[in-house]
């Protein structure tokens, strides 16, 4: 039947009067029942509930009485339709449980058992929850069913039925496994009733759906399971042993539905993910799944590999041949799935993906354009240089037969391919050009243009050409936030370039012709013509330009000519609020401002506790960080959040969620200066996992410690860390307990120190002791004793350092400062042997670690190995600047030796700093 012959039919219900459906249901009283006018009014009924007003409860009800009479029916599809409307109705209709004692008879016959799964549903859904141990003998034996399609209508029924009654159903995970078990009846039933007819060939897909009940059993165990990290542990090892998968061996094949088999990989994922120590335990098993008969199982399997972090080349091997298989399947389902699943991997390791190039190539003509996308975009990844004109070629056959989706994924893979191979940069650049003029969504366009900015940043050589594409694309440019960041870019780079003046053109073009907001941007850009630039004309053009825009219609850009011509007329002007590269974090600044005027006004806003960023690096950090950044693969898998911190987060946004909490429990303390980065105390696989954050402040210190318990049969209540300073000089004012610590439920204590003299700042170790008291409890139902003992656990000592009174701190002007500092210099030489420090970036870390200070000017960076500068800058606890200027050298026997100088406005400050290294 056609797509549009079914449109037909179903126009023939469109007209369908929800009265005269009402008055047409007593043809359900009719004796002998008429099957064909019945089957009809149920199909109006389901259309009407669909898609028209719907019933009131008075009118469900009598409807619902009145379908029910079909029960004298004996006719299979009247029956089968007669179950749908009652599910159906029975969340309009009242009194629908009057019903139940008809379906736990259709449940109980032996006879008709193509009524036993319906009648499980619709019995499942009229109940209330408080009745559910009323039918629970029914579903425990219907569980256990042989015939696979009622027992997977009680397993799916119980799926369902854990929302609202999860303790009940929790114990019946014997049977549920005992239905993994389970072989199924010789006989058809319902779940291959469709696949009776065909012939041997078919013969697996027959045995497939016979089986489903084992992936709906699976699914339920998982899910009564799912917080009990043991028990999934050995439903795991149990079942991949039995399923031929395991690293067991073979077994007794328990698990014969591919879908089980799926999903029990996705369990032993879960498990290593849980538990990194399980990862070659977990890949001896997905290896061994690639062996299995099923095409599904082997792409799981194969996924699920490639999907572990840190694989070696030789570990992928066995996962990358198996879906080089897959690539010249006639099935174009295998052939997409093992192509976007080699594109995932290109990503990270596209040496692994490399030896199946041959086989992605013919992949490039394939008849359907998802699956030729994803070879193109796999070869740019993990291709050579001398393919990349006969790539680029090809991909320009087939951009206007795609949908902008995948036109981003193209464009993504180009741009990553543009900073691997800067030599191909005409062609690529070409490319770009080319496809920014053709027709597309904004998602499109802001994907070429941004690949287009990477090129102007990256490689010098393609600026000029680069930036004269964005030109004419913004002669013709229909959205609006494009066309500004254009501008902005064309404002940053063309001062720079040889003839300014080109770009002056169709910047003042947007002046005239665009709206108010592009305006406004071109205003912008044409003023950093006028002071970045040196040439004496341009500037005196600039100059008349905006004295022009003074008479625009819109006041935000006659307000920001007027303020860039006052900057033109002071240079220093200028050079504070357009030349400097200096800017505040912003969400601190706001986050502080708002803590200040909440205070009592006693003093004025310190703004040196502010800390200050480079604009690129903000705008670096925003973007990469940004949950729809286009820079971000579409196709890359995304990475486990850790518990102790956010996903998509920069680290002054993260910051200010610390200073949120924080305040809660210590608001008298101030402004939050610092904190650190999570530090593990405890192994992953300890029955308690500890990591602790150093928050710093300008009198204190508070240890934030996030605790989890892994253990499922213990219960810990009045959690206390107890901490003591090896040195005096720190006296413990506050700690904020943990209530209690649940089975694999993270919660947070706070111990808070306040330093006797913040003058004298000192590095110091705290040891730290885990105590609370005890309860053993039910994995099961998580009922805990009433009777506990106490008990603690010694955990890794915490150190102070200088690095938690230093905060990272950006500055444009590194020399002027450096200089007017010269007086308070402290000036010492240090060696690093070659085990703790094999090359000149090694040091530089380990500098850049031990003194918490932000590396300037790309020093972080080592681009000769024998001799490298590197300059810091930072804020110390009290505000003030501190610099520092490494001069250091590298030396194959000796190792690194270097010259430390630190400069700040205090010789003291200075001399704490440097005392950081020895």
């Amino acid at each position: 039947m056609s797509y549009n012959k079914r449109d037909e039919e179903a126009g023939l219900y469109r007209h369908v009067d929800k009265t005269t459906v009402l008055q047409e249901a007593r043809v359900f009283n009719s004796s002998p029942i008429n099957v064909r006018k019945c089957r009809l009014l149920l199909t109006k009924i389901v259309y009407l509930l669909h898609t028209s007003e719907p019933f009131t409860v008075k009118e469900a009800t009598d409807l619902f009485f009145n379908v029910i009479k079909l029960f004298q029916s004996k006719d299979t599809s009247l029956r089968q339709m007669m179950y749908l409307v009652i599910k159906e109705l029975s969340g309009i209709a009242e009194d629908v449980i009057m019903v139940t004692q008809s379906l736990i008879k259709d449940i109980q016959s032996k006879q008709e058992t193509i009524y036993r799964a319906n009648a499980i549903r619709a019995l499942c859904l009229i109940t209330d929850h408080s009745m559910i141990q009323g039918i629970e003998r029914i579903l425990k034996a219907a569980i256990v069913d042989k015939t696979p399609s009622v027992s997977s209508a009680a397993l799916v029924s119980s799926y369902h039925l854990c929302d609202v009654a999860k303790d009940i159903v929790k114990r019946w995970a014997n049977e549920v496994q005992e239905a993994i078990q389970t072989k199924p009846a010789s006989s058809f039933s319902a779940s291959n009733y469709f696949t009776a007819g065909q012939n041997s060939s078919n013969q697996q897909v027959v045995i497939s759906t016979s089986s489903i009940n084992q992936y709906h059993a699976i699914s339920l165990l998982y899910l009564i399971r799912q917080h009990d990290r043991m028990a999934i542990t050995k439903l795991v090892a149990n079942f991949s042993a039995k399923s031929g998968g395991g690293f067991l061996g073979g077994g007794s094949n328990t698990l014969k539905n591919p879908s089980a088999i799926c999903m029990l990989i996705r369990f032993a994922c879960k498990v290593m993910q849980d538990d990194p120590g399980s990862s070659r335990r977990i890949y001896e098993l997905l290896e061994g799944f690639l062996r299995h008969k099923s095409d599904m199982v082997n792409l799981e399997a194969a996924r699920a590999i490639c999907d572990i972090p840190n694989m070696t080349l030789k570990e992928l091997y066995p996962a990358v041949s198996v879906l080089q298989l897959f690539l010249s399947s006639p099935k174009p389902t295998l052939r997409f799935a093992a192509i976007r699943t080699l594109n995932q991997l290109s990503c990270e390791t596209p040496a692994a993906v490399s030896p199946c190039n041959l086989d992605i190539e013919n992949l490039i003509t394939d008849p359907n354009r998802s699956v030729a996308t994803f070879a193109i975009t796999t070869l740019l990844k993990t291709g050579n240089e001398a393919s990349v004109d006969r790539l680029m070629k090809q991909i320009s056959g087939f951009m206007n037969d795609i949908s902008d989706e995948f036109k981003v994924i193209v464009v993504d893979a180009i741009r990553a391919l543009c900073l691997k191979f800067p030599n191909k940069q005409v062609v690529m650049l070409a490319f770009l050009s080319n496809v920014l003029r053709d027709e597309g969504g904004y998602p499109f366009k802001r994907a070429v243009v941004e690949a287009i900015f990477d090129m102007v940043q990256h490689i010098p050589e393609c600026k000029e050409t680069a930036l004269s594409h964005l030109c004419e694309f913004i002669e013709d440019c229909e959205f609006t936030k494009l066309s500004v960041r254009v501008l902005y870019l064309l404002g940053l780079e063309g001062p720079k370039t040889t003839t300014p003046t080109k770009y002056i053109r169709y910047i003042y073009n947007r002046v005239i012709l665009e709206n108010s907001v592009i305006r406004a941007a071109a205003v912008s850009a044409l003023a950093k013509f006028g002071v970045y630039g040196h040439d004496t004309a341009v500037k005196k053009s600039v100059h008349v330009l905006l004295t022009r825009c003074l008479d625009d219609v819109d006041d935000e850009v006659r307000d920001r000519a007027t303020l860039y011509l006052a900057m033109m007329n002071n240079e220093n002007l200028a050079k504070k609020y357009i030349a400097d590269d200096a800017t505040f974090a912003l969400s601190t600044l706001e986050r502080q401002l708002v803590e200040y005027i909440h205070q009592p006004a006693d003093k004025e806003f310190n703004l040196n506790s502010v800390p200050v960023i480079s604009k690129s690096q903000e705008q670096e950090e925003r973007r990469r960080t940004r949950a729809n950044d286009p820079s971000t693969p579409l196709l890359s898998v995304p990475s486990h959040t850790p518990a102790s911190g956010h996903p998509h987060i920069s680290k002054m946004d993260q910051q200010e969620v610390y200073a949120e909490k924080l305040s809660s429990h210590f608001s008298s303390f101030g402004p939050l200066f610092k904190s650190s980065s999570p530090i593990a105390l405890t192994e992953s696989e300890t029955e308690y996992v500890v990591t602790c954050i150093k928050h710093t402040f300008s009198k204190h210190l508070v240890f934030q410690f996030n605790c989890t318990n892994t253990l499922n049969d213990q219960l810990l209540e009045d959690v206390h860390m107890v901490m003591q300073p090896e040195e005096d000089g720190f006296i413990q004012v506050a700690e904020v307990a943990a209530e209690k610590l649940e089975y694999d439920v993270p919660n947070i204590i706070y111990v808070a120190f306040e330093q006797e003299d913040p003058e004298e700042l000192a590095n110091v170790t705290f040891t730290n002791t885990l105590r609370f008291s005890v309860k053993d409890c039910d994995p099961t139902t998580g009922e805990a004793d009433p009777e506990g003992y106490q008990d603690e656990y010694q955990i890794e000592d915490i150190e102070v350092t200088t690095s938690d009174y230093i905060r990272p701190c950006y500055t444009s002007h590194f020399e002027q400062e450096f200089e007017a500092m010269v007086e308070n210099e402290i000036v010492d030489t240090f060696a690093l042997d070659k085990d703790k420090a094999p090359s000149l970036k090694a040091a530089c870390t380990s500098i850049i670690e031990l003194l918490g200070m932000q590396a300037l000017e790309g020093s972080e960076s080592v681009k000769n190995n024998n001799v490298h500068t590197l300059l810091l800058s930072g804020t110390f606890l009290d505000g003030s600047p501190v610099l520092a200027k490494c001069r250091m050298t590298f030396n194959t026997s000796t190792g690194v030796a270097f010259e430390l100088a630190v400069r700040s406005q205090d010789e003291n400050v200075s001399q704490i700093v440097l005392l950081a290294i020895s």
